[in-house]
């Protein structure tokens, strides 16, 4: 059986949808990959949405486990990483509603234009190097402090780079409205350090490794409390 590390390592990567189609065959193991490929991803959003590490984290495993247990529904009218991203925004909302603390925003008309840009991506100079640490933190700050539903669809629009259709697909709501509350969310970041925030978006918000072995091993421990139901077996990771 090939290993993930194996078809990690290879010179053209399996998709996503080849991965599925491999886990279904009965390489379980595999589904490492998709894990490791999207933990950024769903880390990030799950904290948009709960403003918390830790339940961050424990929402990916639930997502994961629960697409690990419904993979065969996976009809493929989206791309994986879509599906997968909405599986893991159903479970933070989920979460956050039995909490209490949700409260949804009203769709509003959008304005024409946004003078907002992204992020540049500008190497930064010595200097900005050595600033660098503290302007994500301000910038992490003011993007925690945004309402939940302008925060997720910042997250996924302008740290993910996800479409518009692609995050609208994700949230269940209209294009016009992603549109709407990603120009509310721009408006608010402008009088912070958003639009001179010299840095890499991608630094913002990072799931790091040690967390990404973490989530996997929890993910694999719980699948393979299920092997006896699916009779599949599952490989060991390192």
């Amino acid at each position: 059986m090939v290993s993930p590390a194996e078809v990690a390592t290879s010179q053209e990567p399996l998709s996503d949808e080849e991965v599925v189609t491999r886990v279904l065959a009965g390489e379980t193991g595999l589904f490492e990959i998709v894990m490791r490929r999207h933990n950024q991803r769903l880390y990030r959003v799950a904290r948009a949405i709960l403003r918390n590490d830790g339940e961050a984290e424990d929402v990916m495993q639930d997502a994961y486990v629960r697409a690990y247990e419904h993979l065969s529904q996976f009809a493929g009218r989206a791309k994986f990483s879509t599906w997968l991203t909405r599986i893991a925004v159903h479970e933070a909302l989920a979460r956050q509603h039995r909490g209490n603390r949700y409260t949804e925003l009203e769709p509003m008309s959008e304005r024409e234009g946004d003078p907002m840009d992204r992020f540049a991506s500008l190497a930064p100079d010595p200097e900005q190097q050595a600033s660098n640490s503290e302007i994500r933190t301000l910038l992490e700050e003011a993007v925690e402090k945004l309402p939940d539903a302008y925060r997720t669809i910042f997250m996924l629009r302008d740290v993910e780079d996800m479409s518009t259709t692609e995050a609208a697909e994700v949230l269940e709501i209209t294009e016009d409205n992603v549109k709407v509350r990603l120009h509310r969310a721009r408006a608010l970041l402008r009088k912070s350090l958003y639009a001179r925030a010299g840095m890499e978006r991608e630094e913002a918000f990072n799931f790091h490794a040690v967390r990404c072995d973490r989530v996997v091993k929890n993910v694999f421990e719980r699948i393979q409390k299920q092997v006896p139901k699916t009779g599949t077996s599952v490989a060991k990771t390192q």
